[in-house]
């Protein structure tokens, strides 16, 4: 519990309390320029012993998929629903507040779960949280999300197959992604676009153009 404790006091010293501008919906912890936390080097946070804090952060790939959400809860309603690599937990939130009877947000950093749990009681909902290593297990979600996951081409090798799996055994599985080289877009349906508001300090533009996809 130490480590939790710890966590929720660094993670509330270090973020402020703000609604990402495509879902102003939701509130979550959230680093600006105003923190110390956004001017860090990875070594800095290394030191600290503090991985790489995304969960800090609201990503297109995320606001555009929890937007979808949103406005189409007909998609999760009623159903169980896992977000991998969750991060803030923005988009377990959406779902949860769109209606899924059981949510669980998955990310391997212990700090991006606590984060989650920290946010999911911030918009008064009730969220599961796990950091385990969860590629290639299938616990039967009805439901996948995936915000911005194909940035890196080792781990789109192995989540490709594995959300393929599941799309076959019948999850919807729904993707958000702002342009990654590595998504398969030949193997997905387009069901969105959007242009979402980020930050240029994070990325390479004011406005990323988002798609929602879903596994075909």
């Amino acid at each position: 519990m130490q480590m939790k404790t710890e966590a929720q006091v660094f993670i509330s010293k270090n973020t402020g309390i703000m609604a990402p501008p495509h879902v102003p919906e939701i509130s979550l912890y959230l680093a600006s320029e105003a923190h110390d936390l956004w001017l860090k080097t990875e070594e800095e946070l290394e030191a600290i012993g503090l991985p790489p804090p995304y969960w800090a952060f609201a990503w297109a790939g995320g606001q555009g998929l929890a937007r979808y959400i949103l406005d189409n809860p007909e998609c999760v309603r009623g159903k169980s629903v896992l977000d991998f690599a969750s991060g803030s937990g923005l988009v377990a939130i959406a779902a949860k507040m769109a209606g899924a009877a059981a949510v669980t947000a998955c990310d391997i950093d212990p700090w991006a779960t606590m984060a989650t749990a920290m946010n999911a009681v911030q918009n008064k909902t009730v969220i599961a949280t796990r950091s385990d290593e969860i590629i290639g297990n299938d616990d039967g979600w009805q439901v996948v999300l995936a915000g911005d996951v194909f940035y890196d081409q080792q781990l789109a090798v192995v989540l490709i197959p594995w959300f393929e799996a599941l799309a076959q055994r019948g999850a919807d599985v729904f993707v958000g992604d702002p342009g990654r080289s590595y998504c398969p877009r030949e193997k997905l349906q387009e069901l969105a676009v959007y242009q979402v508001p980020v930050t240029r300090a994070l990325e390479d533009s004011e406005v990323k153009k988002t798609t929602v996809w879903r596994f075909k």
